[in-house]
Formats: C-alpha cells, sequence, structure tokens
C-alpha cells in the first residue's frame, strides 16, 4: 500500500468518527514503532496503531492520560478525538492537540550553559516523575496495567539477547554483557520494591523543550507507561542528559540515590534492548545503532 493510498484511509477513518471535523491537511510528524503519526490541520496529532495488538496498547495509553490528568503538572496530550471501538488497523485511532515546544534533543541539551536554566530543567523533570510516581494507580486508572521491570522478564530479555545479539558482537563485549545482566539478576534487591506507576521511555524524543522561556513545556508519549521500577525513568534521563544533569535532580527526588545502581545497570542495557529489538522486528536502523560499539 502506498503512503498516499494509506494517508487517505486515515482521512476517511477520522471524517466517519467526525463528520463534523473536517481534514484540510495532513502530513507525516515523528516516525513511530508502533504507530502511524500525522499532523492534522496544522494543529492536531493523530496516531493511527499499525498493528492489531497496538489498538489495545493505545487504549491503555488513553486510560492512562486520563488518569493522571489531575496529578501531573506539566502538559500531558489530552485525548479529544478517539476511535478504539474497531480492531481494524487503519480504523482505529486518537487524536489531541498539539502541545507547543520542540524536543529537547541532546545537542540542544548542550548548548544551554545557564546554570539556573539547567537547575529549572532537573526540578520540572523530578517533580513530574515524582507525582507520575505517586498516582494512586487503583483509583485513578480505569484499566488493569502490566507490571514491567521483574525478574522473568529480564532473565527472558538476557536470554534473547544471548541467542541473538551475543553472536554478533566482540568477545570482550560478550564477556561484559554476561558480567552485567548476572550482575543484576542476581541481586534479589533490585527486583523487592513495590512497582509504580513509570513513564517507560522518558527521553530526549518525548520531553518538550519551550526556547523562549527555557522551560519543559510538555511530556509525550505514555504507550510504554506501565508499573515498574522508578528508577527506569531516570535511566531514560540519564541515557539523555548525563549524570551530573542527573544529580541536579536529587534535590527534588532524593530518593534517586537509593536506587543509583539500578538506574546505572538499566541505561547501560539500553543499546543491546535496542539491537535486539531491531533484529527481532526487522528494524535495520534500530539494530545498527544498538549493535554498534560492541561489534
Amino acid at each position: 500500500m502506498t503512503e498516499a493510498v494509506r494517508v487517505s484511509i486515515y482521512i476517511e477513518a477520522i471524517e466517519r468518527s467526525y463528520p463534523d471535523f473536517s481534514v484540510r491537511s495532513i502530513e507525516p510528524h515523528t516516525p513511530g514503532q508502533n504507530n502511524d503519526v500525522l499532523l492534522v490541520n496544522d494543529a492536531f496529532i493523530f496516531r493511527f496503531p499499525k498493528y492489531a495488538e497496538g489498538i489495545d496498547q493505545l487504549a491503555t495509553e488513553v486510560a492512562i492520560l486520563k488518569g493522571i490528568g489531575d496529578y501531573v503538572t506539566l502538559p500531558i496530550p489530552q485525548i479529544t478525538f478517539k476511535q478504539l471501538a474497531t480492531r481494524t488497523v487503519g480504523q482505529a485511532f486518537v487524536g489531541y492537540r498539539m502541545l507547543t515546544g520542540k524536543p529537547l534533543s541532546r545537542e540542544t541539551f548542550l548548548g544551554i550553559q545557564d546554570e539556573r536554566t539547567l537547575e529549572g530543567l532537573a526540578h520540572q523533570l523530578a517533580q513530574f516523575l515524582r507525582e507520575l510516581h505517586q498516582v494512586p494507580v487503583e483509583t485513578a486508572i480505569a484499566r488493569q496495567l502490566s507490571v514491567s521491570d521483574t525478574y522473568d522478564e529480564w532473565s527472558t530479555l538476557y536470554a534473547h539477547i544471548r541467542e541473538k545479539c551475543c553472536p554478533l558482537m566482540r568477545a570482550d563485549a560478550q564477556e561484559w554483557s554476561t558480567r552485567h545482566f548476572e550482575t543484576f539478576l542476581g541481586d534479589p534487591a533490585h527486583f523487592a520494591r513495590t512497582p509504580v506507576l513509570k513513564h517507560g521511555d522518558f527521553g530526549t524524543t518525548n520531553i518538550l523543550f519551550d526556547p523562549p522561556g527555557q522551560v519543559i513545556s510538555g511530556i509525550l508519549d505514555f504507550g510504554g507507561a506501565g508499573l515498574g521500577d522508578p528508577a527506569y525513568d531516570f535511566a531514560g534521563l540519564l541515557s539523555s542528559y548525563g549524570d551530573a544533569f542527573l544529580q541536579r535532580c536529587v534535590t527534588t527526588y532524593p530518593e534517586i540515590e537509593a536506587f543509583w545502581d539500578r538506574i546505572t545497570l538499566y541505561q547501560s542495557s539500553f543499546a543491546l534492548l535496542e539491537a535486539l529489538f531491531g533484529i527481532e522486528n526487522h528494524d535495520q536502523e534500530a539494530f545498527e545503532s544498538g549493535i554498534e560499539k560492541y561489534v
């Protein structure tokens, strides 16, 4: 199916569900692994799942966004358009008004030299995660959430990395991978914790920055949100903006110090997880990006 045909199907799906809403313009927005993301009328973001299982995932994300709105202070997507009753790919979607700002890329971040600005950004992001991690999930979210970051999950991931990634890696990189994952899995304390609501992909592409105001202007993409280890979200910050910035977050979220070792263990796993994703989903770009420093 050509892109033009696919887009025409999306337009038809939107206007069928919302006949009073006229699609005047539509263009691809940020690329997504699980969704086609489109900018409509230069004002709205629409997301169409690429796979049937992504429809349920999007429904969970909608429930999370609705449930956390009263608990977090940074802007998040407010769902305006929704068609998730169908199981047909190309017909299911959600839409929301585009948030202001642009992704806080590593390049943009490194260009910020003012100490007060950096402290302010650290406070905003740490405060958001504190609010998110304290959401009373059972009463706030009208959907049962799965638990991630468990021993079984990481054991399975390690087995897949050994099978699919390690044969492609240098000998010393294979040895490092074995030590890394067996150290993580060998300490029961890494899994003896109460799950909280985590974002799950807390990094450069999903953190919006307002250059004129020099502040965080919103948080995107809760598709990976669920119950898990709060350290995982801070591993995303560490990977995106470095150790010194994460240290700034401790003032607002002092519990970081108690799970610093888990933060670094997660962060050190990200590249191989990306390589594994690339192998399992035939995504050559993701594979090459993740495996690069190990070959």
